[in-house]
């Protein structure tokens, strides 16, 4: 009987730290989520204002203005302007 008693003990020793074990893991694992959930909000901030900062760069009248401004460029007179139509390429027959 002793001996049945022994062996049960060990057996609910070796799960309860099996419990303990499992426990720790998944609490680690829930906050290296949340760190990485957070890095996430993070990057996806920094992706919109990225974004926005293009499109401030790319705005049209400031780039005119920088090539007025600094390069000294003009916008040529109407009677200079030369339309040129795209050449139609026709498809080979095989």
């Amino acid at each position: 009987m002793t001996k049945l008693n022994l062996l049960l003990v060990l057996a609910l020793v070796l799960c309860a730290l099996g419990v303990v074990t499992a426990q720790h893991k998944a609490r680690k694992i829930f906050i290296e989520l949340q760190q990485e959930q957070e890095l996430a909000k993070k990057m996806e901030v920094e992706w919109g204002q990225l974004q926005l900062e293009q499109s401030t760069w790319a705005m049209h009248t400031r780039i005119e203005k920088i090539a007025t401004a600094y390069l000294q460029m003009q916008v040529p007179d109407a009677t200079r302007i030369q339309v040129v139509q795209p050449a139609i390429i026709k498809a080979a027959r095989p």
